[in-house]
């Protein structure tokens, strides 16, 4: 019997998060495409660290500077199973560098215009119209921002941005938009594929049971009218601790709508749910992210594969592809599918450091094996 989610827009009762996680309909096109990006996403420091060097690391210096718990074999295993992205050069120490298609493939980002037009919109979702960079830090590559936006995108538009201590926090930013609101004009991706007014575009996952009663609160969903990622919400009813149901109703319609934005801001139409909580606060989201994606399954799939939660906007995809792929997002499809090749027809090509028997180089991972680093 297929599990539906525990609410759509009332309470899903006394259940813990791992239940409400658990319990929702799995995609197995979804959960593929997460599982192949897991060794992108747990080097994806290492990655940038390499890119910013203009020269080798020896590895000595770069565990000084990362810790490196690629893999629970070791990070000299994780480095040798993926030659085609980590050259690795001896005599000892062993030094490291990219491959040159993976580099080339790493350097693709957006312009800095597109970066700006893209910021534009995130700050423009938030009530205060600024953020934490920190924030921002945290989701650059998802947004394809360049690596040192700070300097080519915020500092060259300053009629846009203006970066600002935060006094909440020593020695870290905010970032302010300081650009007229009268001349904006933005309007949200949901519009392009809205069925009717107020109503998102719905994709249940293959195998999802709708009965008649879950269709019935659907539509009555889809027909709340709430307030858009880009408007202003009432101020009063967000911080009242005593909030009626249909104010609730809406707040979570507006949590989606944002989310829905989000998303659709990245270049690949996911992100990790944890980078999105936290803007959270500045974006004037009133309940639990994570519910919001798993009581809207029709909009979202959440993942929980590789011990995070990964969550995508269904509408963007067809069959496991982008509907509208972009250079970027072509560009990671490509270095995973580099790293998706292991060492398969190279034998002990590339470096004799990269030289390991095949039984251990080739042997088959399973998703708990690759480890993110914490930095």
């Amino acid at each position: 019997m297929t599990l539906l989610p525990a609410r759509l827009v009332h309470a899903r009762g006394k259940t813990t998060a791992a239940q409400h996680v658990a319990a929702r309909h799995l995609d197995h096109t979804f959960e593929k495409l997460v599982a192949s990006s897991l060794p992108l996403v747990a080097a994806s420091p290492l990655l940038d660290a390499l890119r910013a060097s203009p020269e080798p690391l020896a590895l000595p210096d770069l565990a000084r500077r990362l810790p490196l718990r690629l893999h629970r074999r070791g990070p000299l295993h994780f480095l040798r199973l993926f030659p085609r992205v980590f050259d690795l050069r001896p005599p000892l120490p062993l030094s490291l560098s990219l491959t040159p298609p993976a580099a080339s493939l790493l350097a693709v980002a957006s312009s800095p215009d597109a970066a700006a037009r893209t910021l534009h919109r995130l700050l423009a979702m938030s009530e205060s119209r600024s953020v934490p960079l920190r924030a921002v830090f945290r989701v650059w590559r998802e947004l394809a921002l360049p690596d040192d936006f700070e300097d080519s995108v915020v500092a060259r538009h300053p009629h846009l941005f203006r970066l600002a201590p935060n006094p909440a926090e020593p020695r870290t930013h905010v970032l302010h938009l300081v650009a007229d609101t009268a001349s904006e004009e933005f309007a949200p991706a949901v519009e392009k594929t809205r069925p009717e007014k107020y109503a998102f575009k719905l994709q249940f996952p293959p195998g999802f049971r709708l009965t008649k009663e879950y269709r019935k609160k659907v539509k009555e969903w889809q027909l709340l009218p709430y307030v858009g990622p880009y408007e202003v919400a009432d101020h009063k009813v967000a911080g009242s601790k005593r909030v009626s149901k249909m104010a609730r109703r809406k707040m979570e319609k507006r949590a989606v709508g944002i989310a829905h934005e989000f998303l659709s801001l990245t270049m690949e139409k996911m992100m990790e749910v944890e980078k999105f909580s936290q803007f959270r606060k500045w974006f004037g989201i009133d309940v639990n992210v994570r519910d919001v994606f798993l009581d809207h399954p029709g909009i979202f799939y959440l993942s929980a594969k590789g011990k995070r939660h990964t969550v995508f906007l269904r509408e963007a995809y067809d069959r496991g592809k982008l509907v509208e792929p972009n250079d970027v997002s072509e560009a990671r499809r490509k270095l995973v599918d580099l790293m998706l090749l292991r060492r398969h027809g190279l034998g002990n090509a590339n470096s004799n450091a990269n030289m390991s028997s095949s039984a251990n180089a080739n042997a088959k991972e399973s998703d708990d094996d690759f480890q993110e680093l914490e930095v």
